[in-house]
């Protein structure tokens, strides 16, 4: 049996987390091959991303409601592995309706583990140290995240798609590990409810104004990082960059959310209040982000463009997280399910949008009109109260 200690279970959860976002983000990489291959449109790869977003975000927070009131910590073992499974069944695919299908269940298994894994560090540590455990938890999938791409771009340029299965190992391994762990016997059910209290209906959770607004900016803000880290690779090989440095590229803007969603974990909370980092982040990081789309390329100025737009994009997102547990106490599975699924589901909408704009204005406009929701999403969180009255 592994010790269970504050530090020990972050880090396996914070590895969960990062081979989850790992697998999760083999989707644009595989883009542009599968694409010529079945004969997808801008516009079919725009619902392709959105089946996936619908599937791991959107349904995040009602899987979190459940595990609030629910123990579903029998789904912390197999859920890493049926995802990789799923995705690297791309390469055998030869209909679109199989391909939407695999995408939709590699969605499902992202959508059970965000809100496990932050309702387990929520479990781990103290309150006054969730918001450093939560900004590692983050942080974990963020390098997951960002690794894929080029990790994937040179899988791919060595293999063939029918190789991807190797790719399930490292999820079996640390499943086993798991196993292991005390983790996998922590109750996912709230301990903030007693076993007499009826919880809260989900409508109620639901019509809470505060968490609608945050909701509503945290969305508007991940249209943006949906659109730049989908579509990006894409704009870089139109542009002419090969698929290794375009991967290269992805995976510098992914570096810099990492960078951003420490150090938001760092500041938000003790240097200065969530709402004031979520503010400050988005305005600060609307310029790189209109720099770059103005400047695509690898001059240095454009690639720091770049690692900033991602930086600023991802800051807000710890502290989004714990405000969001703040604004409803007994259903922090719920409120994680929230600003880590629901928000970018939101902005998965947006990408469609994005995706369908560019079939007619290119894809290079329609990147630059993303900078928009950045500042739309600041404008919400200024009026958004930072406590449930």
């Amino acid at each position: 049996m592994i010790p269970s200690t504050p530090r020990i279970n972050t880090l396996l959860l914070s590895a969960g987390h990062m081979l989850n976002d790992f697998y999760c983000n083999f989707l644009p990489i595989l883009l542009p091959i599968i694409m010529p291959k079945l004969g997808l449109s801008l516009t079919l790869s725009g619902l392709l991303v959105m089946v996936m977003s619908i599937t791991s975000n959107i349904l995040q927070p009602v899987f979190g409601y459940f595990m609030d009131h629910h123990n579903w910590h029998n789904v912390l073992v197999p859920v890493l592995p049926f995802g990789a499974a799923c995705i690297c069944a791309i390469g055998f695919v030869e209909s679109k309706v199989l391909l939407f299908l695999l995408i939709a269940l590699t969605g499902l298994s992202v959508s059970l583990f965000h809100p496990l894994g932050s309702s387990l560090v929520a479990k781990s540590v103290e309150a006054k140290k969730l918001a450093g455990a939560m900004s590692y938890y983050i942080a974990g999938g963020n390098f997951g995240f960002a690794f894929a791409p080029i990790a994937l771009v040179a899988f791919t340029e060595a293999l063939p798609l029918t190789s991807l299965p190797w790719l399930i190992l490292p999820s079996i391994l640390l499943a086993w590990i798991l196993s292991g762990s005390k983790l996998a016997a922590i109750s996912t059910k709230s301990d903030k409810i007693s076993a007499d209290e009826k919880p809260p209906k989900l409508s109620v959770l639901l019509a809470n104004r505060a968490v609608i607004k945050l909701n509503l900016s945290m969305g508007l803000r991940c249209w943006t990082h949906t659109s730049v880290s989908t579509f990006l690779p894409l704009l870089l090989i139109h542009a002419g960059c090969s698929s290794l440095r375009s991967g290269f590229l992805l995976t510098l803007f992914l570096v810099g959310c990492t960078a951003g969603g420490l150090a938001g974990g760092w500041i938000g909370g003790k240097r200065l209040s969530h709402k004031t980092v979520i503010i400050a982040s988005l305005l600060l990081g609307a310029l790189p982000t209109y720099y770059f789309f103005t400047h695509a390329g690898t001059n240095p100025l454009a690639l720091t463009a770049l690692f900033f737009s991602g930086f600023f994009l991802l800051a807000p997102q710890p502290s989004s997280i714990v405000w969001a547990h703040g604004l409803m106490p007994g259903n922090a599975g719920m409120a994680s399910g929230m600003m880590m699924g629901l928000s970018f589901g939101l902005g998965s909408i947006g990408t469609a949008l994005t995706a369908w704009l560019a079939d007619y204005i290119g894809l290079p406009t329609a990147l630059l009109l993303t900078t928009i929701p950045m500042l739309l999403s600041a404008f919400v969180a200024a009026i958004t109260p930072q406590k449930c009255h």
